[in-house]
């Protein structure tokens, strides 16, 4: 974890951007009905009122009601459904 915060402050000192060097995940919300989730690895748990996500060095963790992936490629995800609430672990 160490080495992981050492990478994110050159990073940050150089202007760099941390999605490409990091792997960090970008989150768009469009309003509490849409996300889309780019830089993700893999679907853990599916379910309609929470989806839950590995990104590189952490989880996201998607809560709602409806919940549905709208699509998915390797780099990107859609999710659809009244968000509530979205959580890093």
């Amino acid at each position: 974890m160490a080495d992981h915060k050492a990478q994110e402050k050159i990073v940050d000192c150089l202007e760099l951007p941390k999605d490409i060097l990091l792997g960090a995940s970008i989150i768009t919300a469009l309003g509490n009905r849409e996300l889309v989730i780019e830089n993700y690895k893999g679907i853990l748990d599916y379910q309609e009122e929470c989806i839950l996500l590995q990104g590189k060095h952490y989880r996201i963790q998607i809560k709602g009601k409806r919940l549905r992936i709208a699509y998915y490629t390797k780099e990107e995800m859609k999710i659809c459904g009244c968000i509530t609430e979205v959580a890093y672990q």
